[in-house]
């Protein structure tokens, strides 16, 4: 009879005594995002140490009763992203909110980073961490650095780029889907601002050299895509440097729906240009200011807006400019000099600016469609009126002389005048749908777009040429000027574009991949219809010891012509200009492999372009002249290779060699005169140049502690 009562006594003493453990608790709850802002249902939610937990409701929210006062971790985990904790000491009774974004897992390898399999996939696919544009030593730095070192474009001051023997109009730029353009009337690198991508800004860089899919663009040489990110907590970087200063904030609002990423910019290139062959007061400057604002309306709706303003100055005085040649023959030894002295100026003036709306709907789990409104403005003055007065002859180079540097023995003199008033306006207005369906092994894309550009421009330039006492050209009787270009031109052009591509998976594995795609293109300057089908494949051996994948892509990539590629020599437009089109054809295969307990990444790629309807042009520095005709025909071949890897301990680096061969066939004629004095004071001989031909070698080595860059051409 004694026992029932200690026996109660004894379960009365353990309730007593585990009561205030029971009572001492907390409260987690939250929601679990992935990147874009989706919900993530089915996340596993535990506390570290123990094996129960929980997971995350279809809307991604959780709840889970977690002990107080002393010191814990909640661990979460979702098959395909990384599993992350978070550590918490809370008061009995606290109830603590979190919300949490998991980034998709990814195969780290050292200083090689293999988030997915695209870069290996896609033909001509170059993925860049935008990390390493932040420090290269170059005089732009920025994103364009870095592709240049891939591509082979070799001058420094500049941060346009020329890809598989294309130029620099021949280059889609995208930013968080939005294209972006460039001023047009740009002759020198020096006159050159702020590069359009913010470095600071970026999140991911897609660099396609080649054999681009449907969804990009009408060009015929490479695709850039560019994403900006969305910012996660509170935070920014400031730089100073003696030719750029730059600043970036960003943040979240409290409830989370509300993100902001603003960049700043400054840059003058004076210190640098102080050594140019011109001698003067150089007074460059560029700023730019760049923001991306996004709303999370709900968990379906995501809006965006982007805008950016920039505005480039670059004024010169002139003063003086001294060239040397050595000149070795025969008959004639010499150091010949050419002095000139210069009056005048020039003042220039570039501003730029663009607004973008975006609207992303996620509609399904497997459907998004994307909305998009953007408007691009571009406003160029270019005014200049410098006089060179010039010396040439012989130079003497005798240290003991008291003529030494000076021209001793006049050879000629004459006077030039360069003269212009240019101005420019660009407007450009876009509205564009995007759809997205994930239909397992079938990843359906497709767009629809209409622009309208309206350009007004009003070119006068001028140069005026003497030779001993009368003008160039000669012509009796009168003064007539050279390079003249006089024009007045008002144009309204509508485009209608799209495309429509499927992403095709033929095994679970991912061993064979299909891409094909069409895109049109219509205009109502000349009514031209174009039709461009893209192909492009990926395969992986699956019972290779070895890791291997082979790709290719084959298609018709057309340019319609813009304001720049009509504008004839003279100044007159030629508003019937076709297209610019390009048969490409790639090849390539990417190998990872290790060289010692290192992890490196190989890649070789073949291509051939194809080009007809070309339009030929002269380039000066980045100035293109175009000759607004469709009279000419071309084609670019080459191989290129490139390994990554640590190839310089502790360091991420890569080297690339390229071989390239282009030719073009331009149908027209020159005269070759020569004087018979005994037979007619003056004969020709009619000469058709026919293929016109260049072998360019590149190499390029680079890293975060060297870079070297190696060209060789022939023409």
């Amino acid at each position: 009879m004694r026992i029932v009562p200690l026996a109660l006594f004894i379960l009365s003493l353990l309730i007593f005594q585990s009561s205030p453990a029971q009572k001492k608790s907390a409260t987690v709850s939250g929601r679990i995002l992935d990147e874009n802002e989706n919900a993530l249902p089915r996340v596993s939610v535990t506390v570290l140490g123990k094996q129960s937990g929980i997971v995350t409701s279809d809307s991604g929210t959780f709840r889970i009763r977690v002990p107080a006062e002393k010191a814990f971790a909640l661990v979460f985990s979702f098959t395909g992203y990384r599993t992350e904790q978070r550590n918490f000491l809370l008061n009995e009774n606290e109830q603590e909110r979190v919300v949490l974004r998991l980034e998709k897992a990814g195969k780290q390898l050292q200083e090689v980073v293999v988030t997915d399999q695209r870069e290996r996939r896609e033909a001509g696919l170059v993925k860049i961490n935008p990390k390493n544009a932040i420090n290269i030593p170059t005089p732009i730095g920025g994103i364009e650095s870095l592709i240049k070192i891939f591509v082979g474009s070799n001058n420094e001051l500049t941060s346009q780029y020329t890809v598989r023997g294309g130029n620099y109009d021949e280059n889609l730029i995208y930013v968080n889907d939005f294209e972006v353009f460039r001023p047009y009337l740009v002759n020198n690198a020096q006159q050159e601002g702020l590069s359009f991508i913010n470095p600071e800004m970026t999140k991911s860089v897609s660099f396609y050299t080649g054999g681009f899919q449907a969804k990009y663009g009408d060009k015929i040489s490479s695709a850039l895509d560019i994403q900006y990110r969305k910012p996660r907590s509170f935070g920014g970087t400031a730089y100073i440097s003696l030719l750029e200063q730059g600043l970036h904030l960003e943040g979240v609002s409290a409830n989370n729906k509300f993100t902001y990423l603003i960049g700043l910019r400054n840059k003058t290139n004076k210190n640098l240009l102080g050594s140019q062959e011109t001698k003067g007061n150089y007074s460059p400057s560029s700023s730019d200011a760049q923001a991306l604002l996004t709303w999370q309306l709900n968990n379906k709706n995501l809006l965006e807006l982007m805008g950016t303003i920039s505005q480039t100055k670059f004024n010169l005085a002139p003063q003086s400019s001294q060239l040397t040649s050595s000149v070795f023959s025969p008959y004639y030894t010499a150091n010949l000099g050419l002095d000139i002295f210069f009056d005048g100026q020039e003042k220039d003036g570039y501003q730029t600016n663009m607004v973008g709306l975006s609207l992303t709907q996620q509609v399904r789990k497997n459907l998004r469609l994307k909305w998009m409104a953007s408007r691009f403005g571009d406003n160029e003055k270019e005014s200049y009126d410098i006089t060179g007065a010039y010396l040439f002859g012989d130079r003497d180079f005798d240290k003991s002389s008291a003529t030494f540097g000076l021209i001793t023995n006049p050879l000629g003199a004459g006077v030039y005048q360069n003269y212009a008033r240019d101005r420019l306006d660009i407007t450009v207005w876009n509205a564009t749908h995007k759809g997205y369906l994930d239909l397992r092994r079938h990843f359906v894309q497709w767009g629809l777009s209409a622009e309208q550009q309206i350009v007004h421009d009003k070119l006068n330039e001028w140069q005026y040429q003497d030779s001993a006492g009368y003008s160039l050209p000669y012509t009796p009787g009168s003064i007539v000027l050279s390079n003249v270009v006089k024009s007045a031109s008002d144009l309204s052009i509508t485009r209608l574009t799209g495309f429509v591509q499927d992403n095709i998976l033929f095994s679970d594995s991912g061993s064979f991949t299909l891409q094909a795609g069409l895109r049109y293109n219509y205009n109502t300057l000349n009514n031209e219809l174009l039709l461009s089908p893209r192909a492009g494949f990926s395969w992986k051996p699956k019972n290779s010891r070895k890791d291997f994948v082979y790709r290719g892509a084959l298609g018709v990539y057309d340019q319609p012509p813009f304001f720049r590629e009509m504008l004839q020599p003279g100044g007159t437009l030629n508003k019937g200009l076709k297209a610019q089109r390009s048969w490409q054809a790639v090849v390539g295969l990417d190998h990872n492999f290790k060289m010692g307990d290192r992890p490196f990444r190989f890649t070789t790629e073949a291509y051939y372009k194809q080009i007809t309807r070309v339009d030929p042009y002269d380039i000066n520095n980045v100035h293109i002249q175009y000759f607004g005709l469709n009279d000419a025909k071309a084609y670019a071949t080459g191989v290129e290779f490139r390994l990554f890897g640590e190839l310089v301990k502790d360091a991420e680096s890569w080297i690339s060699l390229g071989f390239m061969k282009t030719m073009e066939k331009i149908d027209t004629f020159f005269y070759n005169y020569t004087l018979d004095s005994l037979n007619h004071p003056l004969d020709s001989t009619k000469v058709h140049p026919g293929w016109v031909h260049a072998h360019l070698t590149a190499c390029s080595l680079s890293g975060s502690t060297s870079r070297i860059i190696w060209l060789r051409t022939r023409t």
